[in-house]
């Protein structure tokens, strides 16, 4: 695989000189250890873009089992974005995802990334990066019971002041990108309650703490600025979608930010009643 002109600009600036360190490292096989990890989840996030170009990204929730491994390149969700989700009826054509599943409760977590496309009440994905990440940043939850029934709880372009305070009080957000020719990638950002600032009623930022220094989503962004915000209000069992463009700031410490387009707020689309959370230590101070 070649590497990605986005995550090379990317580490050449931060003075990674490590040679092929990021998506061109990954395999599209999926390993036994990786199958059965997707076999026990009952949470995936998705991230893709509209046909204008829009990046979201969502969530798909199923009993373990859901997320089916068919062969080493073939994973079957049981599942399909919901009706008000900005992905529902998207995959009606192939089209590139990026997949996160993510055990909270372990703080383990792997990214598939590849081209779907629907087959009845099904997404058939064709996976063409397979890896796991590190439990950096991660908080322990559990849910305690199942998703419910989905439903739209309003759209717009502008933050409401309780979409305010979820986001600035949230430990945990997703955040998918795409760059042309590179294909679609999912990942998640977490810390302490308050690393999220919320700058205006279209307006975010968050402090970008170190990983992996593979930098996919950097990298993505690097080339295209579009990007998908996905918040959970873990008590309520309700999801916040937001569609924008990000950019990075390059100090100490490195920021992203955020402008708004668009906003999608739904119920239903994961549990309610999670366990509290638990704090990851290397969550940095805030």
């Amino acid at each position: 695989m070649r590497r990605h002109p986005g995550e090379v600009a990317v580490q050449r600036r931060l003075g990674v000189r490590q040679e092929d360190h990021g998506s061109s490292r990954t395999r599209p096989e999926i390993p036994e250890v990786a199958a059965a990890f997707l076999r026990a989840q009952r949470l995936i996030v998705t991230g893709a873009a509209d046909d204008l170009g829009r990046v979201w990204a969502g969530a798909l929730t199923g009993p373990a089992g859901f997320a089916a491994p068919e062969d080493d390149r073939t994973i079957v969700l049981h599942a399909l974005p919901a009706a008000g989700d900005p992905l529902h009826g998207l995959f009606t054509r192939e089209r590139d995802l990026g997949l996160l599943a993510i055990e909270a409760h372990t703080r383990r977590r792997m990214r598939v990334n590849g081209t779907a496309v629907q087959a009845g009440d099904s997404l058939v994905v064709w996976t063409e990066q397979v890896y796991a990440n590190c439990p950096k940043y991660i908080q322990t939850r559990e849910p305690t019971s199942a998703a419910g029934p989905p439903a739209g709880l309003g759209r717009g372009t502008e933050l409401t002041e309780r979409h305010r305070d979820w986001i600035g009080a949230a430990d945990t957000f997703f955040i998918a990108t795409r760059a042309e020719g590179h294909g679609a990638d999912v990942s998640h950002r977490g810390g302490n309650p308050g690393f999220v600032r919320v700058t205006g009623p279209r307006t975010l930022e968050f402090a970008d703490y170190p990983g992996n220094a593979m930098y996919m989503t950097l990298g993505n962004l690097e080339l295209d600025p579009a990007a998908g915000l996905l918040f959970a209000d873990w008590e309520r069992g309700e999801t916040l979608q937001l569609t924008g463009r990000a950019r990075v700031e390059w100090g100490d410490p490195r920021v992203v930010r955020f402008e708004l387009d668009e906003c999608v707020h739904l119920s239903g689309t994961v549990p309610a009643g999670w366990t509290a959370p638990g704090y990851h230590r290397f969550n940095p101070p805030v």
